[in-house]
């Protein structure tokens, strides 16, 4: 490495961080992605979140590709920190401990923290078009993924866990559909919102709740004068009325 110019190494350094936040971001908003949003998107035809939704199908693999390339780059930071610390200082222990702190503060500001606080706050705005990379990188890295996902797969069976049945599809109750309809202010009516919320309570409503009382309804008898019927007629309420040939009948 002492032939490597150290400009040339800092530079290394650099393109490593960005490319294990590349991970971190991906990571984050690919599993923040709402899904429901995300199927709209795939009935609508959208390239991106039909690749996000191969993607999301294989969770396993998707998540081993990003942690593999991760650490993998995270590593390979850590170690041109130490060979660029024992350039400038040499063996000396002090200059490699804090060598380490540096290169872990380096890795949890900009390759960390920082990107997954963008993915999750940006999920959909990220997620879709960083699928575009991480298709290609699953096929490219598959065999290695394969491999490592054995010794997952042993681990899960010997813990008697078993993510098959983690993987159901999501699912709302009542009151989880009632929320999200009202927080749904800026995508809809209130109006309409108001007909949706009554629609979650038409369980609950009796026949008592919807009869009117008879002496409240509004109607015409027939042994009225014509005089009175026709005055009735036009100022009422409404378009049709129940007529009674008497008080008592019908």
């Amino acid at each position: 490495m002492e032939s490597i110019p150290l400009r040339w190494q800092f530079t290394a350094l650099a393109i490593l961080l960005v490319a294990s936040g590349f991970f971190s971001i991906a990571e984050t908003s690919m599993m923040a992605l709402n899904r429901y949003r995300l199927r709209h998107l795939v009935n609508q035809g959208h390239g991106g979140a039909m690749r996000a939704a191969v993607l999301l199908a294989q969770t396993d693999r998707l998540l081993g590709v990003i942690l593999l390339g991760n650490n993998l780059i995270n590593a390979a930071a850590a170690t041109l920190v130490s060979l660029i610390t024992i350039q400038l200082f040499g063996e000396n222990e002090v200059a490699l401990g804090l060598g380490t702190l540096a290169v872990t503060f380096l890795i949890l500001v900009f390759s960390e923290i920082t990107p997954k606080v963008i993915g999750a706050a940006y999920a959909e705005r990220v997620a879709l078009p960083i699928a575009y990379v991480l298709g290609p990188l699953l096929k490219l890295l598959s065999p290695v993924v394969w491999f490592v996902n054995l010794f997952v797969a042993a681990l899960l069976k010997l813990l008697r866990i078993d993510p098959s049945k983690g993987s159901e599809p999501q699912q709302l109750s009542t009151e989880e559909i009632r929320t999200l309809v009202l927080e749904s202010g800026q995508f809809m009516p209130k109006k309409h919102r108001s007909i949706l919320l009554n629609l979650f309570d038409l369980g609950n409503v009796t026949v008592q709740d919807i009869m009117v009382p008879r002496a409240k309804i509004e109607s015409i008898t027939l042994e009225e004068p014509l005089e009175d019927v026709a005055r009735q007629l036009a100022t009422a309420y409404h378009m049709r009325l129940p007529v009674f040939r008497d008080r008592e009948g019908s």
